[in-house]
């Protein structure tokens, strides 16, 4: 019988985990699923593991083309997805029990939508800084449709173990790509870009392991420049960013200038910069002047890129702007 949902699992060297962590998936609540394992060029026990697993599950499949990077392993395990549905998951984070069948059900009622993910759990708590504890925070609280249009910008919406996808969307926007980029926030802005319907379930349904060795922290594609200049590309192609408006930034220090110059050097001009530090009000900077955040309240208003990072600063600056009757994704974006 064809399996509803493909799941495509890379492997490299979990052997400490991989073994709870296919536990987590064999005792979901549905059971109509194929999971296929890709190692990406394991050298400890971990292939011995899944081994002895799938000698007693023929849902496991398990492919070996040797250590060829990630992206290339989940375009391998893509490639050979019989499933219409592609689950994602990690060899070091678990699902809980009823996540596939809460996702499988969603997207069979609400077929519009594309794309469904989930709130996830950080662990364990001795590993987590308060950085990732407010990505989590912001994470888990965007779940809609809007919210997630509203902040692609801000940071990547979902933790890619978590999410499920319609396969048909590949036909359309394609694979996974390689590049000095995160190679799931690019195909999350794709499917944004393509008009993909993507929210996520209010349950938690996934704990997200947090590891010094996790990919966010060991490869190059994940640095800050990598993000801010992804963002930049796409921001610049969005059709919400008005041409016959004035454009206004919020954040006129020097590392949220550095950032909006990726997208000012793609074409774009700026009437204005906005910023609380009194300092910096008054003065020019590339030939633009740096105004109060009070000058915003006119009744011809500007489009505004809130470039403000912090997270509590970014909520500050949002909450402003809609108390001033700007709305997201109408009258601003944040930009993170």
């Amino acid at each position: 019988m064809k399996p509803d949902i493909s799941i495509i699992l890379p492997v490299h060297n979990n052997a400490d985990t991989i073994q709870e962590c296919i536990h987590s998936i064999l005792i979901q609540t549905i059971t109509n699923f194929e999971i296929i394992i890709i190692d990406d060029g394991s050298t400890d026990t971990s292939i011995d593991i899944i081994n002895q697993l799938a000698g007693h599950d023929s849902r496991l499949t398990l492919l070996q083309p040797g250590r060829i990077g990630l992206v290339d392993a989940l375009n391998i395990g893509l490639s050979h997805a019989t499933g219409d549905l592609i689950a994602r998951m990690d060899g070091d984070d678990i699902m809980h029990p009823e996540r596939l069948e809460k996702q499988y059900q969603f997207l069979t009622h609400n077929t519009d939508t594309g794309l469904i993910s989930c709130r996830a759990h950080l662990f364990p708590k001795n590993l987590i800084k308060q950085g990732y504890i407010e990505y989590m925070e912001w994470q888990n609280n965007c779940l809609t449709t809007a919210d997630i249009n509203n902040q692609i910008y801000v940071e990547s919406p979902f933790a890619h173990p978590s999410v499920m996808f319609r396969k048909t969307i590949l036909d359309q926007v394609g694979v996974y790509h390689k590049g000095d980029f995160p190679e799931d926030y690019e195909l999350w802005l794709r499917f944004h870009h393509a008009g993909i319907k993507m929210c996520k379930l209010p349950d938690y349904l996934l704990d997200w392991r947090e590891s010094p060795n996790r990919t966010s922290r060991t490869d190059t594609r994940y640095k800050t420049t990598s993000f801010d200049k992804l963002r930049a590309n796409f921001l610049a192609k969005d059709n919400r960013i008005p041409r016959d408006r004035p454009i206004v930034i919020w954040g006129a220090g020097k590392k949220s200038r550095r950032r909006a110059q990726l997208l000012l050097q793609q074409g774009f001009t700026i009437n204005a910069w906005v910023d609380v530090d009194p300092n910096k009000i008054g003065n020019t900077i590339q030939g633009v002047p740096v105004k109060a955040h009070t000058w915003l309240t006119q009744t011809n208003k500007p489009f505004i890129l809130n470039y403000v990072n912090n997270h509590g600063a970014r909520v500050e600056v949002e909450t402003y702007l809609n108390q001033t009757g700007y709305q997201v994704g109408l009258d601003y974006l944040s930009v993170g």
